[in-house]
């Protein structure tokens, strides 16, 4: 008999009527012959309105306090979830994540999963239970309540899934696969098929938010599949996995974008060693997540130095920033939170000429200034207006003909 792990997003446990239609969906799974652990998230915007409430209270809310807070979002869903599953007839249990086993470092608001102990899980599934387990959360060594950071729930599902040798990992929510591109932006984008680890995790981390990045590196570690389909249809889905055709190398698989985007460049500063260090190394300590860095070629030994931040750090950002660049002789230190980014994604990009000199004519023709660019072996990011983000992920979606 295999395990298989199913998680089900906030949308898709939002109301009581949609719990009981998630529970419908579990016990059929069940009655296939499986043993079933499914991880949950907050109802709707549970955890938004918990956050929201935490700053009715305080400016600056502890975060060891704020976990445990954010915590409980997850176990109303679960143990809703079980007394709608008991209710259809069936053997049902909710556990906390510290109940489930979930080991975690002790980084409040973005812990990291250490361990899972499986020992709970397992004898409950050889009761028969259906386990519930709410996800994004764990415990410390000394019994604190830790969350996973956003999307977490994913990254527990993948990761009890690993821990337990789980067939699937199957993440439900309101959208029924990963798209070409956002079909909200693009009405012609379609479902893949499939799609390899490699893709989606470039997509979670350049725009497309169906699934954590944390999450599908833990698959590419594990070999754990992931089928990411809807809880309110019975079609099939995306499968992310390993085995991807090799067919699909031929192609740019979807254009993804991101608008929490904010450039910091700090301006005519000397071209010399040590410098850049001196500035990202105040950045990392500040807890400031830097994405794209580019430096120009030094005229007189003089360059310009910019990066990438989301938009709500641009302000710590620019805190941390400004003294340094003062102290290190800078002429100006300039900040743009109006910016956005858009990729395309695709193994067909590895060796292979042409990919770049499209991109960056599809934006040319459609009137359209690049201000950054990044890129890895199958992607290419370029930084734009955030007004001009929709319409270059429309153009280029066309330009590609992006295939199934």
């Amino acid at each position: 008999m295999a395990i298989v792990v199913q998680k089900y997003g906030g949308s898709s446990v939002a109301t009581a009527e949609k719990i009981k239609n998630v529970a419908q969906r579990v016990g059929k799974v069940f009655d296939g012959g499986d043993q079933v652990v499914v991880v949950v998230s907050a109802m709707g915007d549970t955890t938004d309105d918990l956050i929201k409430l935490a700053g009715q209270v305080t400016s600056d809310p502890h975060p060891r306090e704020m976990d445990v807070l954010l915590s409980t979002g997850e176990l109303v869903a679960s143990t809703l979830l079980a007394m709608a599953i008991k209710n259809l007839g069936y053997k049902a249990i909710s556990l906390s994540g510290a109940q489930a086993g979930i080991k975690t470092d002790t980084t409040y608001r973005k812990a990291r999963i250490i361990k899972i102990e499986t020992k709970r899980i397992l004898a409950e599934l050889e009761k028969g239970q259906i386990v519930i387990v709410a996800g994004f959360q764990g415990i410390t060594d000394d019994m604190d309540v830790t969350t996973l950071g956003r999307g977490g729930s994913d990254t527990s599902a993948v990761a009890l899934a690993a821990a337990l040798g789980a067939r699937i990992c199957e993440r439900l929510t309101d959208t029924d696969g990963i798209y070409s591109a956002d079909p909200r932006v693009v009405p012609e984008a379609f479902r893949l098929v499939e799609i390899g680890y490699e893709e989606m995790l470039e997509l979670a981390t350049y725009g497309n938010k169906v699934m954590q990045p944390r999450a599908i590196e833990l698959a590419e570690l594990y070999n754990i599949p992931i089928r990411v389909a809807s809880s309110f249809n019975d079609n099939p889905g995306t499968l992310i996995h390993g085995g991807v055709s090799m067919e699909v190398r031929n192609k740019v698989r979807s254009v993804c974008y991101d608008m929490d985007v904010a450039k910091i460049s700090v301006l005519g500063i000397p071209d010399k060693p040590g410098i850049a260090a001196s500035l990202f190394v105040a950045l990392a300590k500040a807890g400031i997540s830097v994405d794209t860095i580019v430096q120009n070629s030094s005229v007189n030994k003089i360059a310009d130095l910019t990066f990438t931040v989301t938009k709500d750090q641009i302000i710590e950002a620019m805190k941390v920033a400004k003294p340094i660049a003062k102290k290190l002789g800078a002429s100006d230190i300039v900040a743009d939170s109006e910016l956005g980014k858009v990729s395309i994604v695709g193994t067909g990009m590895q060796n292979t000429p042409g990919f770049a000199a499209k991109m960056f004519d599809t934006l040319s023709a459609n009137g359209i200034n690049i201000e950054l660019i990044s890129t890895s072996e199958i992607r290419i990011t370029c930084i734009i207006k955030e007004s001009k983000v929709k319409e270059a992920v429309r153009a280029l979606h066309k330009a590609f003909e992006v295939e199934v």
